[in-house]
């Protein structure tokens, strides 16, 4: 996926194929993420602070925290670590606002509470009131995982507040949104794709707004048990990415939204225009290419906002595929720099492609690379002089380089 900030597009001529080619603006963006996060904003200050969100359990989700830990991954029932990152605030909810009545708000799983938050604020960050909404063509894409809350109940609506389905459909009844709604689940990928289904959607004229993103909020512990058994997890519960020390990922939670509409009609109408999605492409090779669908070459990216979970397999994977990309396209004076939101608040699975695209579009805005925590030394599994591949361990500015800053 390819993300540019708005100088250069506002005067562009239309893209070849019309209104199947058009960029795509994001006009609004709420989110919750670990480190208190409850804003775009506040998720740009904790990463250009440099701020490690990671801590320890939750102690309000009937865990068995005095049983739970073991440093042994092989010990059967436990988790290796004791740390991840949290949203500990997950189970406030006003269900008023949304006409939701108290015994219902208890049976709904604390992921769609928060996506209602998030898409209701993403809409009001726009400048847009979201009760004008309703029966507008407006859609619902939203990347999710996990459906295990309350799967012991048998009460009246313990089915609606858990299932996947429901959590895309809800958003539309309570808004009257009238436009396509769907739940996506492609594991860590799904805000991803949930986004480039939305930008498909726009550019097809399927909806005419679209709210896009990804939900993970963990309420038993069998993610962590589990990864433990497969060696996966960082003992210390934080993401070091690129690293020589990366010695698994760390698992987190945390919600984000985006508002999409497509940019002739952000225009026309006077929306915010935070940044422009050039393009995307999905395939299950790593061969589909964003370049392509954006009409952009590789030397036209400044930086790569990466998955780097911090697997001494993966990363090294993960950085040799963009060195194949992109490295070879730039150069000394103009490289390619490569960080990730990983090394603040762990891997917030179905939720990570989006809390990346909005650092990014606010690094966009700020001018401003931050730096990736815990890669004071990079993975020595790399070949780093294979092209001009630039780990951040530091926080540098943006220039424009002559031209719209650039992210993939």
């Amino acid at each position: 996926m390819s993300v540019t900030d708005t100088r250069g597009a506002l005067g562009a001529d239309p893209m070849s194929g019309g209104e199947r080619r058009e960029p795509i603006a994001i006009v609004g963006m709420a989110c919750r993420f670990p480190g208190g996060v409850t804003s775009p904003e506040g998720l740009w200050q904790l990463v250009a602070d440099g701020v490690d969100a990671i801590g320890p359990f939750p102690r309000d989700r009937g865990w068995d925290l005095d049983n739970l830990f073991h440093p042994d991954p092989e010990h059967p029932g436990t988790s290796s670590t004791r740390e991840g990152g949290f949203l500990y605030d997950a189970a406030e909810f006003d269900p008023t606002l949304f006409g939701i009545s108290p015994r219902e708000a208890l049976r709904m799983d604390p992921q769609q509470r928060l996506v209602l938050e998030t898409c209701w604020e993403a809409i009001e960050y726009a400048g847009i009131d979201p009760t004008t909404l309703r029966d507008t063509l407006t859609g619902t894409y939203c990347g999710l995982m996990y459906a295990e809350y309350g799967t012991h109940k048998k009460e009246a609506f313990a089915i609606t507040g858990r299932l996947p389905s429901v959590l895309s459909g809800r958003v539309a009844h309570v808004l009257g949104l009238v436009g396509p709604a769907m739940t996506v689940d492609t594991a860590c990928s799904s805000s991803l794709v949930a986004v480039h289904l939305a930008a498909t959607a726009l550019r097809r004229g399927e909806c005419s707004l679209a709210l896009a993103g990804g939900a993970t909020v963990m309420v038993n512990a069998a993610p962590f048990v589990e990864f433990s058994r497969q060696h996966g997890l960082a003992p210390d519960g934080r993401c070091k990415a690129f690293a020589a020390t990366a010695d698994g990922t760390a698992w987190s939670e945390g919600v984000g939204m985006l508002l999409l509409e497509r940019l002739s009609d952000a225009h026309r109408l006077g929306h915010p225009i935070h940044a422009v999605i050039q393009g995307s492409a999905l395939n299950h090779d790593g061969a589909a290419s964003a370049l392509t669908d954006a009409h952009l070459t590789p030397d036209t990216i400044d930086a790569i906002e990466a998955h780097g979970t911090g697997t001494a397999l993966g990363d090294p994977i993960e950085a040799h595929a963009l060195l194949a990309t992109y490295g070879t396209h730039h150069t000394p004076q103009h490289p390619l720099h490569l960080g990730t939101i990983k090394s603040n608040i762990g891997h917030t699975q179905a939720a990570a492609g989006v809390a990346g695209i909005i650092k990014m579009t606010l690094a966009i805005h700020h001018g401003q690379l931050p730096k990736t925590l815990h890669t004071d030394q990079p993975s020595p599994r790399i070949d780093w002089t294979q092209g001009h591949l630039n780990l951040l361990t530091h926080t540098q500015p943006w220039p424009h380089h002559n031209r719209p800053r650039r992210a993939a």
